[in-house]
């Protein structure tokens, strides 16, 4: 199955407001697998044990997991209004907490749903929205007089570089955009009138 771009949060982030005296946390993270996601829920429970609710709402990339969690809220209320957010933002790979210390005046069911979607959407501001897209994994061999220039380009043509090994020859890690593998290959061999070699080695998500 060909890799299909997504989007997801840039880090882990949280914020924070006060709604009729009832604090609202909201965390966020980017999530690879499932493990992860309940990690980072116990993670935050254990940071806030004494709580009234630690809600969780998760969706995995690149499955048809998603999870939620009113923990003791009336059902329907927090996971799923959070779980929402994250699908109208289009993310993916999220897990997401919201903890409430409750302070004393009810919100009613309409007041929960609004709140822990605002808990929900703070964080995701927080982190900030990044784009994941399919890139080619790829090395690049070649002699050091051609190096130099190939090196001073990486940049230009948006290829990003994972290691670089010296040896007899130099032999670069890259990786770029699909879109942009092939165009990169025909302009290292007109540079180095073919003597540069170059092999795909794999493929990733990478930002964009």
């Amino acid at each position: 199955m060909a890799l299909k771009e997504y989007k997801t949060v840039k880090q882990r982030a949280e914020d924070m407001f006060v709604e009729k005296k009832s604090e609202f946390i909201g965390y966020i993270s980017p999530v690879v697998n499932e493990e992860e996601a309940l990690a980072f829920i116990s993670e935050i429970k254990k940071k806030h044990p004494d709580a009234t609710h630690n809600c969780h709402a998760y969706i995995l990339q690149g499955t048809e997991i998603a999870r939620f969690s009113d923990d003791g809220e009336p059902s329907g209320t927090a996971g799923m209004p959070m779980l929402e957010v994250i699908k109208r933002e289009g993310l993916t790979g999220v897990c997401i907490v919201v903890t409430r210390y409750f302070g004393g005046i009810l919100l009613g069911a309409g007041g929960l749903v609004r709140a822990y979607a605002k808990g929900a959407k703070i964080a995701i501001d927080a982190a900030g929205i990044c784009s994941f897209v399919p890139f080619t994994e790829f090395s690049l061999k070649c002699n050091y007089s051609d190096y130099e220039r190939i090196n001073r380009e990486l940049e230009v043509r948006k290829i990003k570089c994972d290691d670089t090994e010296f040896g007899v020859d130099v032999v670069l890690k890259l990786a770029c955009r699909d879109e942009l593998f092939e165009p990169y290959c025909d302009y290292v061999v007109n540079l180095t009138n073919g003597r540069a070699i170059v092999k795909k080695t794999g493929e990733r998500f990478d930002a964009d």
